[in-house]
């Protein structure tokens, strides 16, 4: 099962040893989905998580740790092609391409209302929660 981890998830994975989204995080070694990630994303990934302020609990060194995890988990495809702009936002359309190259069945975000238009591609997008509950995780 392959699928595209918003980053909006990872960083509240990051901030929280609560909720779907860390447990998301942390299913990571059980194999039970392949997340599938490209350059810009990762890119995003690091960026995003190292802004000033953002992540106060946890050292640069400790985000690098995490991110090459996460990578060394993940699938990574380049992105051949653009055909931006779809979504609203450029980087919504950056996590789209990445559904989109590795035949994700599924984008995992908070931001269901931002991924609209992507059923076109046979990509759902849905929360962590959603997720698990469709993956009968508990």
């Amino acid at each position: 099962m392959k699928i595209v981890i918003d980053t909006n998830v990872l960083i509240s994975a990051l901030k929280s040893k609560r909720g779907a989204s860390y447990k998301l995080i942390m299913l990571l070694p059980k194999n039970l989905f392949i997340p599938s990630i490209s350059a810009p994303l990762f890119v995003e990934y690091e960026a995003v998580a190292k802004r000033s302020g953002l992540l106060n609990n946890l050292e640069n060194e400790e985000i690098n740790s995490i991110l090459n995890y996460i990578l060394s988990k993940s699938k990574i495809h380049k992105i051949f092609y653009l055909w931006r702009p779809l979504l609203k936002d450029p980087k919504d359309d950056l996590v789209l391409e990445v559904a989109v190259a590795s035949q994700s069945r599924y984008i995992v975000t908070f931001n269901i209302k931002d991924f609209k238009g992507c059923e076109k591609f046979g990509i759902e997008a849905l929360t962590p929660q959603e997720f698990m509950t469709i993956r009968g995780i508990k």
